[in-house]
């Protein structure tokens, strides 16, 4: 397990760290291009490439997998959505806790609905899980990374990045049908099987380790540019949600009312528990929402899973 979370986190530590390094030699408007740019270019282009490589029969069997993995995977999104709604409310009326900014709320929901489930899920899983309990984990990964971050996600960044009077549910719609990665995952998915020059498919799949990167390097830089203690302890709370709390939740419901096997329960509890997506970055980027609360929250999220990490494969393995 320890060389399998060396090889997932190694591109993460060197891409994050270099982000950390060159932000003070990038020009201020730098982030914001390359969040966008990502939004609207490198996401799209990597779900392309990722469907494409779903041609393999391999794919086609873990697509055959029954409705356990949808069940789950939508599941474990609406369990997420209405915890974070009733901390975030708690949080909203405790005397104690500092106050939120519309944008913050939506960082807030963002950090703690949405999981890196495909750059450290599917690193992760394989070296923990049988194969069948793998079919579960890509499939999990597959959908929550489709209704999750371009459906529920865009939902939430829509709706706090408009002031309330000007909020429209048609604005939301709207914001939904227009996100470029759907319409390139439908457009993959119809055409996946037209055979492209050999070039190309290679251009396109190498493509993938560079979005990886991107994204990484563009959280480094928003990392290095939080201001201390103030905006890393606002993290904590949606952090503990996605990384603790979730994952626990889908645990004891794969227990008691799914009845499943050790090896797959423990798929569904890595892949419900993976540290705050980087995409939700690329949508605070892109509605204008709190990045230092998003970034802080991938940043805590994931030293987090490291110590809980043990604790799942021990309860639930």
């Amino acid at each position: 397990m320890g060389d399998t979370l060396f090889q997932a986190y190694t591109p993460l530590i060197v891409w994050t760290g270099l982000g950390l390094i060159i932000f003070r030699f990038v020009p201020k408007w730098f982030p914001k291009i390359l969040g966008r740019c990502l939004y609207w270019v490198g996401i799209p282009i990597e779900l392309i490439a990722l469907a494409r490589q779903g041609s393999s029969s391999e794919y086609q069997q873990v697509i055959s997998t029954p409705f356990l993995a949808p069940v789950i995977t939508i599941g474990a999104l609406t369990i997420g959505l209405i915890v974070s709604l009733l901390f975030l409310w708690l949080w909203k009326n405790s005397i104690s806790s500092p106050a939120l900014n519309s944008s913050s709320e939506g960082s807030f929901l963002l950090a703690a609905i949405l999981g890196n489930t495909g750059f450290v899920g599917l690193a992760i899983a394989p070296a923990l899980v049988d194969a069948n309990a793998l079919n579960l984990a890509v499939l999990f990964s597959v959908i929550h990374n489709i209704v999750g971050p371009f459906g529920v996600g865009v939902a939430i960044a829509s709706y706090f990045s408009y002031s309330r009077q000007h909020n429209k549910w048609w604005k939301i719609l709207l914001d939904i049908l227009m996100v470029p990665a759907l319409w390139a995952f439908i457009i993959a998915n119809l055409t996946k099987q037209i055979q492209l020059p050999e070039v190309v498919e290679f251009s396109l799949q190498q493509s993938v380790g560079f979005v990886i990167a991107c994204a990484f390097l563009l959280t480094g830089i928003r990392l290095s540019q939080l201001q201390g203690w103030k905006s890393l302890k606002l993290a904590f709370l949606p952090a503990i949600l996605r990384v603790v709390v979730i994952p626990l939740i889908v645990g004891i419901a794969t227990t008691f009312i799914f009845n499943l096997p050790n090896s797959s329960r423990l798929a569904m509890v890595l892949m419900s528990g993976m540290p705050s997506a980087f995409v939700g970055l690329i949508l605070a980027e892109e509605y204008n929402l709190d990045r230092d609360l998003i970034a802080s929250s991938i940043l805590v999220s994931t030293i987090l899973l490291l110590f809980v990490l043990p604790l799942w494969v021990l309860i639930f393995g």
